[in-house]
């Protein structure tokens, strides 16, 4: 059976012209972004963003990560909260996060394919190599930030570390686009879309008939001459956006 993972949260009714109203404003301000690669320092940071309901439907980043046999429903909320926080402080969940003027505003995690166990038992997303892909399966971004590039910034920093890490090949699972053109509401596109990952060299992989997501790979050089092994415990050293590997981007 196939399981879809949960949807995002939709707005809340009866603050429709308030929120528009905001993100009308949001939308043509200028917007400076800075990316950090995430630490255990940075827990707090990632709990703010995530809020009480953990981004999504108590979903916490967890999804991709449950072992054969465990239910979503049975574990969202807390207990996947405490998954997260313990795989954060104990450096074995990889991430980069997205901040505006101080304030994180943008998720994306990325790791060793064989860290993701649910990823690895989707029969739309096998491979028959995953021992050497590294994958990037989830991205979180506040709503008003939405369409403004958070996105791309998020994928670009997670490209840029497992670079520097000497990881040599690296997948994403974005939602297929819409047969009519359509634009993919925020719900399904937790996983990226093409567009997004085809813009950063990503090329897609055969699309398995019947299923909303598929593959899509690009090849990485070591950033620098003697760069290391690829390691799941290897981790950054900035903590904030103001570190000396955090990335840049003005809108």
């Amino acid at each position: 059976m196939h399981h879809s993972p949960p949807a995002f949260d939709h707005p809340l009714r009866g603050r429709g012209d308030l929120e528009a109203a905001g993100a009308a404003v949001a939308a043509f301000r200028p917007m400076t972004l800075t990316t950090a690669v995430l630490t255990p320092a940075a827990w707090k940071d990632v709990e703010r963003l995530f809020g009480p309901r953990g981004a999504c439907a108590g979903c916490w980043c967890m999804f991709w990560r449950l072992e054969k046999g465990e239910r979503f429903d049975a574990l969202k909320g807390e207990p996947l909260r405490e998954r997260f926080r313990a795989g954060i402080l104990e450096g074995r969940i990889q991430g980069v996060l997205a901040y505006e003027a101080g304030v994180p505003v943008g998720w994306a995690t990325f790791g060793p394919r064989t860290s993701f166990a649910r990823l690895q038992r989707s029969p739309s997303l096998a491979c028959d190599d995953a021992e050497r892909v590294w994958g990037i399966p989830c991205f979180f971004v506040r709503r008003e930030h939405r369409g403004r590039g958070v996105a791309q910034a998020l994928l670009d920093a997670a490209v840029s570390e497992m670079q520097r890490r000497g990881v040599s090949l690296v997948e994403g699972y974005p939602v297929k686009p819409s047969a009519s053109g359509a634009p993919i509401p925020a719900a399904f596109a937790y996983t990226g879309t093409r567009s997004l990952f085809e813009a950063a060299g990503f090329r897609p992989e055969p699309a398995t008939e019947g299923y909303s997501r598929q593959r899509v790979r690009r090849a990485l050089r070591p950033s620098g001459p003697g760069a290391p092994t690829p390691s799941a415990s290897s981790r950054g050293s900035v903590r904030r956006p103001r570190g000396s590997r955090a990335t840049t981007r003005r809108r």
